[in-house]
C-alpha cells in the first residue's frame, strides 16, 4: 500500500472563471467576495449571462481541498483525494485533470449518475474573487467516499470547511476526523470561506469536534469564528479550536502559531490580478514545507512566496511545471 503525506476530503467542482465588473455583480444581485450556493436553474441563468457579458479566463478541476492537494503534490508530496463526481463529461474531465496533476484518488470506483458540481468564479478588477457554487453530485458526498485504507496510510488528514453545507458531506468529514483520531493521525482543517463560519457555524463546529491539530483561516474567518472584532483578539482565542494555526492576511502576509510561539510573516508586494485560490495555494505550500520538516515560520514564508506568485495570474492553480521552478527560485532566494 502506498503511503501518503496528505489525505484530503472535499468537494469536486469544475471551476469556470470569468473577469467581471462590479456593475455586473450588482446587476446580478451577487454578494461580492463571498461563496453562495445556487441551484441548477440559477446556474444556467448565470452561465448564460456571463458567457454574453464577461470574459472567460479559465476552466479547471477545483474545490478548496483539491487545489491545496494539487499544489502540495506538485511541490513534491504524495497525496490522495477523496471526492465525488458524476459519470458525465465534466466528471471525466475532473478525474483526468486530477490524475494528470499528480493526485491519487478513488474516483474510478465511485462515479455515479447525476451532474458534476461546478463553481462560477467571478473576478473583479481589484482581484477579489466571488463564487457561485452548484454542488451537483458532490453535495451527496458521504461516508462511502472516505477511503479508509488511504487515510490509514497517510501522515496527515486535510478537511475542507465547504463540506459543512451538506448533511452527508458533514458526516463524511466527521467520520474522517474520527478515523484519524483513532489512528493518531494529525488533522488539518480549513474554514475555506467566510460564508462557512457565517452561515454554517454549527455544522463547522460538528466537523471540528473537540478540536484539530492545525487550522487554516483568514482574518475575517478568524474573527467571525471567535466572535471578536480584531485579528489580535481572534488570535488569542484560536487556541480553543486548534493546537496550532495559520491565519493568512492577504498582502500583509500571515500570522502562525506553532503550539508554543506566535510568528508574524511579512507579505510580498506583487501586482495581484486574481486572489482566487490564494488561500488554497498557501495551505498546499505550507503543508508541503511541514512535511519536509521545515519550521512553522519557514513553511509560512514559502507559502507566502507561492501564494504571492499565484495571484499575479488568473486561476486558482499554477501551471504544473511552475511548482518545481518556484521551489527552486525560493531556495535560491533564501540562500542569498
Amino acid at each position: 500500500m502506498t503511503r501518503y503525506d496528505l489525505y484530503g476530503l472535499g468537494n469536486a467542482l469544475v471551476d469556470t472563471e470569468y473577469h467581471v465588473t462590479d456593475a455586473v455583480l450588482a446587476s446580478l444581485g451577487i454578494e461580492k467576495g463571498m461563496m453562495t450556493l445556487i441551484d441548477d436553474q440559477r446556474l444556467q441563468t448565470l452561465d448564460a449571462f456571463l458567457q454574453d457579458h464577461a470574459e472567460l479566463k479559465k476552466q479547471a478541476s477545483g474545490g478548496s481541498a483539491a487545489n491545496t492537494l494539487i499544489a502540495a503534490a506538485n511541490f513534491g508530496a504524495q497525496v490522495f483525494y477523496s471526492c465525488k463526481v458524476a459519470n458525465d463529461a465534466l466528471g471525466q474531465f475532473y478525474h483526468q485533470d486530477l490524475v494528470a496533476s499528480g493526485v491519487a484518488t478513488n474516483l474510478h470506483e465511485i462515479s455515479s449518475e447525476g451532474q458534476t458540481g461546478r463553481c462560477l468564479v467571478m473576478v473583479t478588477d481589484d482581484a477579489e474573487r466571488t463564487m457561485n457554487t452548484y454542488l451537483g453530485i458532490t453535495g451527496d458526498l458521504g461516508p462511502h467516499e472516505v477511503d479508509q485504507s488511504a487515510l490509514a496510510h497517510s501522515r496527515m488528514v486535510y478537511i475542507e470547511g465547504y463540506l459543512a453545507s451538506s448533511e452527508t458531506a458533514r458526516q463524511a468529514a466527521i467520520q474522517a476526523h474520527q478515523l484519524a483520531r483513532a489512528a493518531q493521525i494529525p488533522i488539518a482543517f480549513t474554514f475555506s470561506d467566510p460564508a462557512m463560519v457565517t452561515y454554517f457555524r454549527d455544522a463547522v463546529a460538528e466537523m471540528i469536534g473537540p478540536g484539530v491539530d492545525l487550522l487554516f483561516c483568514n482574518e475575517q474567518e478568524a474573527m467571525t469564528w471567535t466572535q471578536t472584532d480584531s485579528p489580535e483578539a481572534a488570535f488569542d482565542r484560536l487556541g480553543h479550536t486548534a493546537q496550532t494555526w495559520v491565519c493568512t492576511q492577504g498582502a500583509q502576509g500571515a500570522t502562525v502559531f506553532d503550539g508554543t510561539s506566535r510568528h508574524t510573516i511579512a507579505g510580498r508586494s506583487v501586482p495581484a490580478v486574481d486572489t482566487n485560490g490564494a488561500g488554497d495555494m498557501f495551505a498546499g505550500a505550507f503543508l508541503f514545507g511541514r512535511q519536509q520538516g521545515w519550521s512553522f515560520p519557514e513553511a509560512a514564508r514559502f507559502a507566502v512566496y507561492a501564494a504571492s506568485h499565484l495571484v499575479t495570474q488568473f486561476g486558482p492553480r499554477l501551471p504544473l511545471a511552475d511548482h518545481r521552478w518556484l521551489l527552486e527560485e525560493y531556495a535560491r532566494a533564501r540562500s542569498i
